[in-house]
Parts: C-alpha cells; structure tokens; sequence
C-alpha cells in the first residue's frame, strides 16, 4: 500500500529495499476455501444528491431561489458554496427539502449534516428562532438560536427504519419579528450500507472489536500518552483463553527502547512479547465462550521517531500511522502473526470501531482517521474526538498543517492538510484529485462510507503514499493519490491479510486506479516475464522481502494487467458488475483468493482454470 516504488508509481519501478522483521512468526494459516460469496442484499448508496450544493440547486426544492448560495456573510463546510436559511431578523420562514428513496434490504441508514448557527439575539433561555429537520413526517431535531456556535457542527441521525420508502429529507427555518438567527447547511448526506455482516467465518476471532482511546502529547505532538481499551467478542466455537495486541510499530526502534509501550493492563495478564516485540500476549482473566464479550485495558505512550515515514516526524509535522495497538486475528489455523514488513504491509484486522480523543495544542492541526470534532481544551490546547465505525486501523497526523477543503460532487467532504513547502497550486491539485478519485471509486465500487476524507501531503515521503481508513498520506502526484484513494475499498472496505495476499489489495488498487484514469491496460500482459517459476502473483510477504526487486512489478504491475484480462474475458459490462457486487458481498469483511475465483468463475460461463494458470494466481 505504499506507491514508490510499488502502488501506484509501480510503472517506473524505483527499487528501495528494505529489511523485514528477524522474528520468527507463527506458521501462516493456510487458505480456507469458502463457499461463492452470497448474493448481494444491499448495494451501499450515498442516498442524497447534492449534498454540498456545488452542482447547482438541482433535485433540492427550495422556498427562496436565494437559499442555496456562495454569497457573502457565511461560509461553506466544504467547497463554496452552502444553503443559508433565515437570518433576515423578521418574520420569516426558509425550507428546504429534497425527495430520496432509501434502499430497502439494509442494515445500516446513516443522515448526516454539517449546520453553523450564528445569531443577534441575546438571550440564554428563549428559543426565538429555530430551524427543524424532518424525514418524512419524523422530526429528527430542532435547533434554535440557543445552539449558536463558532463553526460547523455535523448531526447524525440513524433513519434506517425508513429503509424502502420514498421520504423527504426537509429542513425548515423560522424567525420571529427582530434579530436575525442564520441556520447555515452543508454537506448533507444519507448513506446506507449492509446488510453490513462480513461474510460469514467464525474461525476469525475476536471479533466486532471496538477501542477507545484518550490521548495528550506533548508540546511538538511527538510524544502521546493516555488510556486504550478494547471490547471484543469470541466468535469462535472454540473457548478464547488470550488474545495478542500488534504494537506494529515497534519495529522502528528496539525492544529495549520501544516507540510504542503497554503497561497496567486490566481484563488480562500480560504475557510475552514476541515477534520483534511488535506482539504482545495478553491471557485473559477469564477464558470466553462463543458469543462472550470482554474488556481490555492499559496504559499507551507512543514516541515519534524522526523521519518523513507513515510512522515517523519530518520536522514539525508527524505521521502516526499503525501506533494504536489492534488485536491480531486468529483463524482457522491459529494466530496470525507475522512480522512487520516495510517493503509493503503485513497489517491484518477486522474491521471495528474507534473513538479516539487526542488533546494537543492548539497551534496542531490533527487529521485524522473518522469524523473529527475539536473542542477547547485547557490553556493553548484544542480536544479533537474522532469517531471511526467499520474500520480496521486508525491513524492520525499532527502540525502546523496548511488546510483546505472541499466536497466532491456525490457528497464526500475532503480535507488536503499540506506541510510547508507544497505550494497552494500543488494542494489545490491534490483536492481536485481526491474528490474526483472518490467518486470514482464509489460509482464502480460502492458508495464512500467513512464520511470525511483527509489527505496529508509531504513531498518528502520515501514511499510515495501509504492509506488508512478515511486518512492518506501522499506525495503531490494525481496518480498515486488516486491509489491511495482506491484503497478506501480494497484494504479498507473489502479487507484482505495484507501479508500473506497483498495482491488482494494492491493488484485490486492498481486495477481500480488505471479504471479511474481511464486507462485500459490494453496489451500490458504482452510485458509479463517471470523471474523464475517460483514467482506468482499471489506470492506472500514473505517471499517478496525475499525478492524485493519484484514485489512491484509483479503484485502491481501483473497483478493489475490480470485483472484488466479477465475484463477482457467476461467482458466490460459483466466485469464492472461482478466486482461492484464482490465488494458488496465483502462490505467490511475479508477476502480470500480462493473467493475472488469462485465469485468470478460463477459471473461466466467460460472455464476459467486455464486463466488462473497462465496468470499464476494460487489459492
């Protein structure tokens, strides 16, 4: 998942070797093969069109033709322009309303805004002027000039009971006779996603993990300490005694001066490290059953290393990327702990919730993994809550960024935070790039599920880019962003065992970012020639740190021509809707091989044995 020389640069093929982990793993669990993927119950939709108004007034219905605007006197969440509602300081009534109809056969409808409210009244008790949202005929909330605030706020509201109805989203704004109340709008978004149940497995445990976490750096946001702790469920039938905590990135330092440390750990007795002291033992206190959930806890400091990497400082800002200790997984043949790999990823989990608290000082910017919300702290110092639903890694940045935003056409509000010395014309080419890819990848894969997207960009990146749910990191490059961006669906959404299948995620990624470009790999498998007979596409991690030459070329760069072969196939048509239903029926669950032939061998009517063979694709 990082580009240079492997992602999304992959065609010009700038070698840098790097040196895994010395640990010895566990054994890797062996491929399982699993029954076709199930049909597809829900595609995930972005419901509301328009959201951020940046495509005209179109579907919305508005009572002003005014409403809708970039004029002076407000300002936009994302992009230029917002809908302002009241703020006349007469008698006055403003709605907005748009018609959508939400899928039915989902598990999940999400309604979301983003709403500023500034007013001249003085009291702090009479509600004078209030704004209403409704769905249908349910009042949702209704604020008033008692919620004024200094920026933006988003309001979330779960409206899946209203799945398979045709409704009306509709705001309404009212204004008694003096002092105007301005109900500012923007970003307005309704998302479905599920039947959100990963594929089932119940050999991968512990499942449904959700982490909490409080945490304070210091000064330059290089040091951070605080509380993590962890709720998880055995989903196995067979009776959980411990689970293993990834201190990733431990391996950017010694197991005598370790970047990340655990200590007063609660709910469990903490065991060994092993694996270059990037795995930590903890036995549980009590052994749990199938269906039992548990509770751990511990104490967390992370120290940034120096250096321009996903886990490191360049100068004042930092990247921290992988520093929040996640549960491993465990299979169907054990735990899966394999070692860290700097030539690509080894970073397996499933996917989970995070509400992650960072207090820092209010000179940082802090981008990170979710929906932010930033508060006053103490003296100086800024609170920022991020909240993550369905993700499998949370990261975050600190530093004197410079930000600018916007929204893509279907909705996506993206934020491009840039270090000194990326000019605005760069960061401005970034954000056209990220709301462009975006919506690339949610028209052929599903519709962009993590609300907010955040791209940090450093030139000085030795990797070129590296994703997490949500947030990315990036050299100024339309290419390789667009990479990253794909990501969000094969890694994030659909999730793989980045060690043992990276191709799952990069090939995927490679594939979905020439389709974006609108590049089609027309005669790049007429290139393939192989190492030795040894070298597959499906090749692990550990085989590639092996063969670092190679990695490139062969999981991106094969990997990718692959995928466009087996277009050629199927055909055009019957491809596109083959991979948007994988992704559906492998919405926040995980991918194997072994699946992805199935499903594809069960889109066609053509034996595709002798394909795998040619491609070399195993498993």
């Amino acid at each position: 998942m990082r580009p240079t020389p492997r992602k999304a640069l992959a065609a010009s093929v700038l070698v840098l070797a790097a040196s895994a982990g010395v640990s010895v793993p566990v054994a890797p669990a062996a491929a399982t093969p699993h029954a076709a993927p199930r049909a597809a119950v829900c595609t995930p939709t972005r419901v509301v069109t328009n959201g951020g108004f940046e495509s005209g007034t179109s579907p919305w219905t508005q009572s002003s033709s005014t409403l809708i605007t970039n004029r002076a006197g407000q300002t936009a969440h994302g992009g230029t322009t917002f809908a302002w509602l009241n703020g006349v300081g007469s008698t006055h009534t403003d709605t907005l309303s748009q018609s959508v109809t939400i899928p039915s056969g989902c598990s999940s409808a999400t309604l979301t805004f983003w709403l500023h409210i500034d007013t001249a009244e003085t009291t702090s008790s009479t509600a004078y002027d209030k704004l209403t949202a409704k769905i249908g005929s349910t009042t949702l909330a209704t604020y008033s000039n008692l919620n004024k605030n200094t920026g933006y706020a988003q309001k979330s509201f779960d409206v899946s009971s209203f799945a398979g109805q045709t409704v009306n989203v509709a705001f309404t704004g009212t204004e008694d006779f003096s002092l105007q109340t301005s109900f500012v709008l923007d970003d307005v978004a309704l998302n479905t996603s599920g039947d959100t149940t990963p594929p089932a497995d119940s050999t991968r445990t512990p499942a449904a993990p959700a982490y909490t976490v409080n945490l304070s750096s210091n000064t330059s946001g290089t040091v951070w300490t605080g509380h993590e702790s962890a709720v998880f469920t055995n989903a196995s039938s067979t009776a959980l005694s411990e689970v293993y905590l990834r201190l990733w990135d431990n391996y950017h330092g010694t197991c005598s001066a370790m970047p990340i440390t655990v200590s007063n750990v609660t709910g469990g007795t903490t065991g060994a490290l092993s694996v270059g002291c990037t795995a930590l033992k903890i036995d549980l206190s009590t052994p749990l059953a199938q269906g039992q959930t548990a509770t751990i806890g511990f104490d967390l400091a992370i120290t940034v290393p120096s250096g321009a990497d996903r886990f490191g400082h360049d100068g004042a800002f930092s990247f921290i990327g992988n520093a929040l200790p996640v549960l491993a997984v465990k299979g169907g043949s054990g735990w899966h702990l394999d070692p860290y790999t700097n030539n690509g990823e080894s970073f397996y989990s499933l996917a989970a919730d995070f509400k992650v608290t960072l207090d820092h000082p209010s000179t940082l910017l802090v981008p990170a993994t979710g929906a932010s919300v930033d508060t006053p702290g103490s003296s100086g110092r800024t609170v920022t809550t991020a909240t993550a639903s369905k993700v499998r890694d949370f990261a975050w940045a600190a530093g004197p960024f410079s930000k600018i935003s916007g929204t893509s056409t279907a909705g996506t509000p993206v934020n491009v935070y840039s270090v000194s010395g990326i000019s605005s014309s760069d960061a401005q080419s970034m954000l056209t790039t990220a709301k462009t890819a975006v919506d690339a990848h949610a028209a052929r894969f599903g519709a962009y599920p993590y609300g907010e997207l955040d791209a940090v960009i450093d030139n000085n990146f030795w990797f070129g880019g590296m994703e997490y749910p949500g947030f990315v990191l990036d050299l100024v490059s339309t290419t390789a962003l667009t990479h990253e961006i794909g990501h969000q669906w094969w890694y994030g959404i659909v999730g793989d065992d980045e060690y043992n299948s990276p191709w799952l995620d990069e090939a995927f990624t490679d594939y979905a970012t020439d389709l974006a470009l609108n590049k089609t790999g027309t005669n790049c498998w007429n290139s393939v020639s192989w190492a030795s007979s040894a070298e597959k596409i499906t090749n692990s991690m550990a085989y590639w740190d092996a063969h670092s030459s190679r990695y490139s070329t062969v999981v991106y760069g094969y990997g990718k021509c692959a995928l466009h072969d087996l277009r050629r196939v199927l055909g055009d048509s019957v491809m596109a809707k083959f991979m948007k239903d994988y992704a559906t029926s492998h919405w926040y669950g995980v991918s194997t091989t072994a699946e992805f032939k199935a499903a594809a061998q069960a889109a066609t009517t053509t034996d595709l044995t002798s394909f795998w063979t040619q491609h070399r694709i195993d498993g």
